[in-house]
Formats: structure tokens, sequence, C-alpha cells
């Protein structure tokens, strides 16, 4: 696998470029692509951790279409940088897919508005960033913009305040844009999972039994919370095999659906919210989640 390989005549045209590929959904669905015939340049922050990933395209044959390239989502020159290196060396660019993100755990009273700038930089100004960078070029190739966005993306979920409304700015970001994009050839759409099978503790990034200690009046909350969501990771978790093969669908689709989930649990909690005019119907979900 090589970050500077030279284009050449066995070389794939369609070229897609992934954020957030050292692990999970990233990961998965750079092999993925790649086991479809994509030319796959899988970025990622932190090069030192692109080893799971060249195993996995290894392991699938696919290591001489999985380039791997630094892209830090947060810094605009790091995202320009990356783009112009594509059209440099391959000459288009006809996918991207914004799956670069964090996990945040957290309620307002008990962390910082930096906190929360520090996740809406992460899970939607990375996907600004790189999408302002990719159009001129997707528009040249008729090409295809996707981001993995998040059941919590469209259901506001207990302990998830910044992470969903920066999920929710995703999604109305990219469902606002999606026709403008239409009128210049580019389809867009949102992915949308539920539980994905990946170490829930790893994904927030924070000791929860401390988190727990430090919560106050909020701990009875908090415990219910964590000891429901736990369980779905455990238990019901979809795989990042599964939830990246919709992604692959969407990159080969003719006519992209705007919006799509990656399982029927998804499905049906995201539908919960798109019929639930009143509200009424999510709180009454998400209040049993914290009791």
């Amino acid at each position: 696998m090589s970050s500077t390989a030279p284009r050449d005549a066995t070389t794939p045209n369609r070229t897609v470029l992934i954020t957030g590929c050292s692990s999970g959904i990233g990961l998965a669905a750079a092999v993925a692509a790649a086991r479809a015939g994509w030319l796959v340049v899988a970025t990622m922050r932190d090069l030192t951790r692109s080893g799971a990933l060249e195993r996995a395209a290894a392991e699938a044959g696919v290591a001489e279409l999985v380039q791997v390239r630094q892209l830090d989502v947060t810094d605009p020159a790091s995202v320009a940088a990356c783009v112009a290196g594509v059209i440099t060396e391959h000459g288009r660019l006809d996918a991207v897919v914004n799956n670069a993100g964090a996990g945040h755990l957290g309620t307002i009273e008990q962390e910082t508005v930096a906190d929360v700038r520090a996740v809406m930089e992460v899970n939607f100004f990375g996907v600004v960033e790189v999408t302002r960078a990719a159009l001129p070029h997707l528009r040249a190739s008729g090409g295809r913009l996707i981001a993995v966005s998040s059941v919590g993306g469209v259901v506001g979920q207990p302990f998830n305040e910044a992470y969903c409304a920066a999920k929710f700015a995703v999604e109305g970001f990219l469902e606002s844009l999606a026709p403008v994009a239409a009128a210049q050839g580019v389809g867009v759409t949102l992915v949308e999972p539920g539980a994905v099978a990946s170490e829930f503790v790893a994904n927030v990034g924070v000791d929860l039994e401390a988190v727990l200690g430090a919560a106050g009046p909020y701990a009875p909350a908090l415990k219910g919370y964590l000891d429901r969501t736990t369980a779905a990771f455990a238990n019901g978790a979809q795989s990042a095999e599964g939830a990246a093969a919709t992604i692959v669908d969407a990159l080969g689709a003719d006519r992209p659906a705007l919006r799509v989930q990656t399982s029927e649990a998804a499905r049906a909690f995201v539908g919960l919210k798109l019929a639930d005019l009143d509200g009424s119907a999510v709180l009454g979900a998400t209040t049993t989640w914290v009791s």
C-alpha cells in the first residue's frame, strides 16, 4: 500500500476520498469501496494508526487500490493540501465520504462552551471544510458527496447534546446543499448508522466511571443512560462492515437517496422522529433512557 504510487493504465477511473479511516466504519468503507473497484484515498489524522487499515486491505486483496494520506479535517491547510494532492496525482475526484468524527459524552451544565465548540469542529466544520474543498472537483466529475451522519443527527439523545447538535448541523447543511449540488450534477447522501459494533468507551474517549462519579445531581440519569447504551453497543450493534456496505451502495447508486439508514433498527428509530410532529414520541422514548 502506498501513498505516492503513480496512476497507470490499470488504475480505476473512479477515485474516492474517505476521511477517518484508521478504524471503524471508515476503515471498513475504505476496504469495501476498493473491493467494489474504487481507487480509495483513505485519510486519517495520525498516520501511525494506519496499520489496521493496511492489514485489512492486504487480507482483502485490495492493497494496491488503497492509498493512505494524512488529513486533519479540523485543519484547513491539511484539507486543501490533501485534496490538491489527489487531483495532482489522479487528475480527478469522483466521490468524497465525510466519515471522520468523534463521539462525546456530557451535559452542558458540567462542561464548557469550548468543549461544545471542539465537538462541532470535528463533527460539523470538518465536513464543511472537506466539502468546500472537494466541490469544484466533484462538479467536474459529476460526482458523489456522502457524509456519515448518525441516527443522532435526527433524534436528540440524552448526554449527547453537543454530538447530536453537530450531527443535526451536518444534516441541515447537506439537506440544504443537496438541491444546489444536484443542479451541478453532484449527488448528496446522508448515511445514518445506529449503534455500530465498536468500543463504546473508546468512541466517547472518557473514563465512564470517573464521569459518573463527577456527575453530581445528574448521576442517576447518567447511569441509566450508560446502562442502556453500553448494552445496546454490546448486544444489538451492527457491524462496521454492514454500515460500510450501505456507503458503497450509495457510491454506486444511479439515483442516490438523500437519506439512508444502515440497518432496520436505524430505520425504525429515524422513522420515529420523522413521523413525530409534536415531539412527544421522541421524548417518550428517550425519557426512558435516563430513568
